[in-house]
């Protein structure tokens, strides 16, 4: 088998190249460096032939390109000579591209031999004088998001090579931590360290593979910018021996109102289009789910990851069109899609048990809007809304024979075939009967209170007559 010998080179000068490494290099065989401006190569031509890939940064546009084609190369040159050196900056392990793939992606095709030599990452630690600190965090500067970093750990990102990559750097590092946050700019060769605000961090010039950024962290006490490990902290905090005596105490069924009640003030943040306290709705709602995860991982049934791990997987499984190989051009065929993988996924063997998965929990309109709108996936609806309009009429002649008859059992049945009629009605024209019946709630609301505060006394003392005048006052307001 054709062998690759990947070099470290290590982050300084020959004094830090290993004794294995500098017999590796004097094995007279093919010799590949990642780049020139590690100050060893220059040095090393002095008695070995070294072929750099410099012009590869150059020639390719992505960097994802550079990795392959350097890839390609070696592995053709493998298989020429049969055994090659390929040198790489600091550590094989930490940072580059190429070993990666090599070692995961090739493994069995080509034999790789890692010689092993002081990592950039070593050095940068040292440099940043903050290698006290438990929690540290690397990171790879091309695969870094807001997503990535911990503010309550020292966050290294790692070989920030061009002002490009700074500057999308920098606006993933503001969505995260606050305006006033420092970075410290280390260039392990030069030995360079700079202190600079994060956003000032696309200003610099002197950018390369030996760049790295370390952004300090910041102690929980002093924090005004929480990630879901500081939420995932208190709630512990709440439920433990010093918590809350009031939070100790819940369980899944007394905080269940709760939840609903968050979830619908959630909506109403929406509907008064109110951005500032749907934040904090969320933020409600967000911690109400983290306290049922606390009391489930109590009890030893899962936790918080398990939640995560568990939407993120059906959020997979249930968009194939995204990250598989079914094809949607639309929204109708992206709802499709969904609901033929949620089928598969729930192990629903009849178009019966489909209805019956429609949670018993909502609220009576919603889950009757819920199990119509499966019922006419499959054809059993009507052909337009008017054939739901004039179910509608049949049901309240229905209700007004069943009144008449005083037959109060009856009644009941026919209101409730009336509103299912209904809501059948407002599905066809896509109306959500739940915030239908909100927004006539609230609006009975704000008449109501037009009628109290213009009526000059106390309402229990104004006849319905006069409560009316005001009333129709009110819907001109």
């Amino acid at each position: 088998m054709n062998t690759i010998q990947i070099i470290g080179l290590g982050a300084g000068g020959e004094e830090d190249l290993t004794i294995r490494a500098h017999k590796a290099l004097l094995e007279k065989i093919p010799t590949f460096v990642r780049t020139d401006r590690h100050p060893l190569v220059k040095e090393l031509r002095k008695s070995i032939n070294i072929v750099s890939f410099d012009d590869y940064f150059e020639k390719y546009e992505t960097f994802d390109q550079v990795y392959e084609n350097i890839l390609h190369t070696l592995l053709e040159e493998a298989r020429q000579h049969g055994k090659i050196n390929y040198c790489t900056a600091g550590s094989p392990y930490f940072g580059d591209v190429v070993t990666k793939k090599l070692v995961n992606e090739y493994k069995g095709q080509i034999n790789t031999i890692i010689i092993d030599g002081m990592s950039f990452l070593d050095k940068c630690i040292k440099l940043s004088g903050y290698a006290d600190y438990k929690n540290i965090k690397i990171l790879d500067c091309l695969e870094a998001d807001e997503f990535s970093f911990d503010l309550n750990s020292l966050n290294i990102i790692t070989q920030v090579y061009d002002r490009d990559l700074a500057s999308n750097l920098k606006l993933s590092l503001m969505e995260t931590y606050p305006e006033d946050t420092y970075a410290l700019i280390i260039d392990v060769l030069e030995k360079n360290v700079k202190k600079i605000p994060v956003f000032l961090l696309d200003q610099e010039k002197n950018y390369g593979f030996s760049t790295y950024f370390c952004i300090l962290p910041i102690e929980i006490s002093n924090n005004r910018v929480y990630n879901v490990s500081n939420l995932l902290r208190l709630t512990k905090k709440l439920r433990g021996p010093d918590g809350c005596p009031w939070d100790k105490k819940q369980t899944h069924d007394s905080i269940r109102q709760h939840l609903i009640e968050e979830a619908y003030e959630v909506v109403d943040a929406i509907d008064n289009n109110d951005v500032d306290n749907l934040l904090e709705e969320l933020g409600d709602l967000l911690f109400q789910v983290v306290f049922h995860a606390q009391l489930a991982a109590e009890e030893g049934y899962f936790n918080f990851t398990d939640v995560v791990t568990k939407v993120c997987k059906k959020m997979y499984f249930r968009h194939p069109h995204v990250f598989g190989d079914v094809k949607a051009d639309n929204i109708e065929e992206a709802l499709i899609t969904w609901e033929n993988s949620k089928l598969k996924e729930k192990k629903l063997t009849t178009y019966t048990d489909n209805l019956k998965n429609v949670p018993k929990a909502l609220s009576p309109l919603s889950r009757s809007y819920k199990v119509q709108k499966r019922a006419a996936e499959v054809g059993f609806d009507w052909s337009n809304a008017q054939g739901a309009l004039l179910k509608v009429k049949e049901e309240l002649l229905e209700f007004i024979e069943a009144y008449e008859d005083h037959n109060i059992e009856n009644m009941e049945e026919e209101f409730g075939d009336l509103l299912f009629a209904l809501v059948n009605f407002a599905r066809f024209e896509k109306i959500n009967p739940d915030i239908a019946l909100n927004r006539t709630i609230n609006k009975f609301i704000d008449r109501f209170e037009y009628i109290e505060k213009n009526s000059g006394k106390d309402l229990k003392e104004m006849t319905l007559k006069e409560m009316d005048e005001l009333w129709e006052k009110s819907k001109f307001q």
